[in-house]
């Protein structure tokens, strides 16, 4: 790498051993600014969508129990892995190589959780679009918090057996002073790719796509038969219309994941090398960002999420019996 007159070292008095501090394709404050200002952003919005599903009973459904977890997984994103990030763009690093360590550990794990509840998002649209007359009694509020459990417990268990949890005598993280940086074995690397993104990625497609073909040819169906007018057709059109609806929504939620994560996997599996700084950087910006699109998606299409945000910024959900107001 050539080092320009006005590169410096994080740490002169070490000499060969010091890391070069790293130079900011941005000027460093505006950019500095408008990375926090969406990491903050990141953070509010997913704890409302926590509160909300949390706090009143009627969000307590196997989907937005799913959605729930998701936004747990993007606000750790939003308070912990952009700062952290964002911090490296401009600073050295300065809190040794188990903080570096953990902090890796950490990102894997959010990393992980986020593609197993999409999986299970796509299974719960998979069932309720393709088989609804068993949703009900296959997919429940505590078969869905098991399988959500799961998906954190095995994301930890998967990402100590990747990492070790002894990242330095293993050479898995390769420092010079003053940088934090994750560098895995080409094997390890693969591994990782085909259970973090290929499969899971191939598992998502090929449920969505089946819920897309029924979906359609159940729209087709319900205009077809729009002048039979009975009250129990027209509560089951409103039952599939709401399915329809859903579905769609976290079709476009499954999408935008896919846009924000294929271009980070796919630089991961070239090899960064390939790539210059400033691609690598929007490629993991872009990464992170999805943990901020996720609410907006839900703000933009969920009433019921615009409704909880206004009782909950005016305080009205300290009132007693707030959990128990009509938000759908």
């Amino acid at each position: 790498m050539e080092v320009g007159d006005d590169w410096e070292l994080c740490f002169p008095e070490l000499g060969n051993i010091s890391c070069w501090k790293p130079q900011s394709i941005w000027p460093e404050t505006l950019l500095t600014v408008v990375l926090y200002s969406i990491s903050v952003l990141t953070a509010v919005l997913n704890l409302l969508i926590i509160i909300s599903v949390s706090h009143f009973r009627q969000l307590h459904t196997p989907t937005n129990i799913l959605l729930l977890s998701l936004a747990v997984s993007d606000l750790l994103v939003g308070l912990l892995v952009m700062p952290v990030e964002i911090f490296q763009i401009s600073s050295c690093w300065f809190l040794g190589d188990l903080m570096c360590s953990l902090y890796y550990y950490v990102s894997y794990i959010i990393l992980s959780a986020s593609v197993g509840d999409m999986v299970l998002i796509s299974v719960d649209r998979h069932v309720a679009i393709c088989d609804p007359l068993h949703y009900t009694t296959r997919i429940t509020v505590n078969r869905v918090k098991v399988c959500v459990c799961l998906v954190w417990l095995c994301s930890f268990a998967y990402n100590s057996l990747f990492l070790n949890l002894d990242l330095i005598e293993k050479e898995i993280f390769v420092f010079c002073d003053g940088v934090c940086e994750a560098l895995s074995d080409s094997s390890a690397a693969n591994v990782d790719l085909v259970l973090n993104f290929i499969t899971p990625i191939t598992v998502i497609i090929v449920l969505y796509t089946r819920v897309f073909v029924v979906a359609v040819s159940q729209a087709r169906a319900m205009r077809s038969h729009f002048t039979a007018v009975t009250k129990q057709i027209s509560v089951t059109k409103t039952a599939k219309k709401s399915e329809l609806k859903a579905a769609r929504t976290l079709g476009v939620l499954v999408v935008v994941f896919l846009m924000c994560f294929s271009p980070f996997y796919c630089i991961n599996l070239v090899g960064h090398s390939s790539f210059d700084y400033s691609t690598a950087f929007f490629v993991t910006y872009l990464f992170f960002f999805n943990s901020c699109l996720n609410p907006l998606i839900y703000a933009f299409f969920y009433p019921w999420f615009r409704k909880t945000v206004k009782l909950i910024v005016t305080l009205q959900i300290l009132q007693p019996g707030s959990c128990e107001a009509n938000i759908l």
